[in-house]
């Protein structure tokens, strides 16, 4: 074909290709009709359609409590209700949905907040049952943890709740971190060596404490029945992700380096673990303990310097009509040296009295009962959290707090702080060693109400029973 000719040809089948309507290109699914200008802003052919928004699928009621005043803010329970609803009193309005109503019921001042929270107060609650649980093998336990992702405030303590069956262990392992332990069931066997090769070995049952020094080696094992614990550590960014293990201790080293370091053939190492165990099951630790206490020239641990304390045989540090509060710090657990924790048990109607702490951020986990926290945070900042089994709670020092039960059941956490001793200030205590005029003057109270403040501190106060 001459050139001419091609080239028409071509100019031609282009021509024709450029011809063919657009809608023929365009990928399956793109709209082809353009968009109507009469759609974009007003227009007055765009009538307007009212509805009846008030109207919630299902109706709702209002609980007792939610048509008080809303600086009242009594606790609301709406676990009898359908479609519970922002309103406190003259505040809030209807919700017709969508929404998940379990939320709502488990965080009901969230949904409809007392009167007296303002502004805003940095999260300080959540449920470990939203972490990622990380499980061992062969069913020999599980983790879930708590650091900064998702309380971004507490940057000074992180927590890890642990579950070991009988015979599973938390492999051989140290930490950055300080680990400070607390047994909700169960018992289990805790082992350890330090720095001058002193051995520590015990067993512990519920409600005792244990606590390992920054990098002290050692490991947990389940005792017949499992164990399931609490761990905190001195540290919000703290991760279980970032445990130092003997596992790849040993898989992380050539073999040749290993033979060398313990004189040992190359074939020693054939069936070691490939890398990390974490949790596993292993043979059942032996009921006789002394087969397990294994001393070199170095002897044991001093009891001076132990690594566990026997807090299930102490009896509460302070006892009172609306509760218990038991004391663990550096005075009683002194290789603890800066941890001091409480656990609280707070009867149906009491509250943890309004306080704060001078000198050290609050971490908290609730072991049983329905409980909510109200802190105030300067400046003119407010707000009230719910918790539940199994919640975290963070306090920043010098925030007052309160931990009021609002339920049937009594309520049992424990409050863990960056201390050398256990203390707090009371706002009750505080107004009673202020002079009354000062006390009347700046918030305007009677004579006979200031003349009633107490001079020594509460703890836990007993109010009425939320009904």
């Amino acid at each position: 074909m001459a050139p001419s000719i091609l080239f028409k040809s071509i100019t031609l089948t282009l021509t024709s290709l450029l011809s063919i309507p657009h809608v023929l290109s365009a990928p399956t699914g793109t709209p082809t009709i353009p968009s109507q200008p009469s759609l974009l802003g007003y227009n007055p052919s765009n009538t307007v359609i009212n509805q009846d928004t008030d109207q919630v699928p299902g109706g709702y009621t209002l609980v007792p409590g939610q048509t008080d005043s809303a600086t009242v803010g009594a606790y609301l329970d709406f676990n009898n209700v359908k479609n519970p609803q922002p309103i406190r009193g003259s505040k809030g309005g209807v919700d017709s949905g969508p929404q998940t109503q379990e939320y709502s019921r488990l965080n009901p001042d969230k949904l409809a907040p007392p009167g007296t929270d303002h502004g805003a107060v940095k999260n300080a609650q959540w449920p470990l049952g939203l972490s990622h649980a990380k499980l061992g093998l062969n069913r020999a336990g599980w983790s879930r943890q708590q650091n900064v992702d998702n309380i971004p405030a507490a940057t000074e303590m992180a927590g890890v709740n642990m579950r070991l069956e009988e015979g599973g262990y938390r492999e051989l392992h140290w930490h950055k971190a300080a680990e400070w332990a607390y047994i909700f069931a169960g018992s289990v066997r805790i082992q350890a060596m330090n720095d001058d090769g002193q051995t520590f070995v015990d067993d512990l049952n519920a409600g005792d404490v244990w606590y390992f020094p920054p990098g002290i080696p050692h490991s947990l094992q389940g005792l017949a029945g499992g164990v399931e614990f609490l761990l905190v550590f001195d540290d919000g960014s703290f991760s279980e992700d970032n445990t130092f293990l003997a596992s790849e201790v040993f898989a992380r080293n050539p073999k040749e380096i290993l033979s060398k370091n313990f004189k040992l053939p190359l074939s020693a190492w054939d069936n070691i673990p490939p890398g990390e165990l974490f949790i596993f099951p292993g043979t059942k630790a032996p009921a006789d303990i002394s087969k397990q206490n294994v001393t070199g020239s170095g002897g044991i641990v001093p009891l001076a310097k132990s690594y566990s304390y026997h807090l299930s045989k102490q009896a509460p540090t302070f006892s009172v009509d609306g509760g218990s509060i038991k004391i663990i710090d550096p005075t009683t657990f002194p290789i603890a040296a800066k941890f001091s924790a409480a656990v609280v048990t707070i009867k149906p109607g009491a509250i943890r009295e309004i306080h704060w702490h001078t000198s050290s951020d609050e971490w908290n986990f609730f072991i049983a009962g329905k409980a909510r926290i109200g802190i105030y945070a300067a400046a003119n900042a407010a707000q009230t959290f719910d918790y539940n089994p199994g919640d975290c709670g963070y306090i920043p020092k010098s925030m007052t707090h309160y931990v009021e039960n609002v339920g049937k059941d009594d309520v049992v956490f424990i409050e863990v702080l960056q201390a050398d001793h256990f203390s707090d200030i009371s706002v009750g205590q505080w107004v009673g060693l202020t002079p009354p005029q000062i006390v009347a003057d700046t918030l305007n109270l009677t004579n006979s109400t200031v003349s009633s403040f107490k001079k020594e501190k509460q703890y836990i106060v007993q109010g009425d029973v939320v009904n």
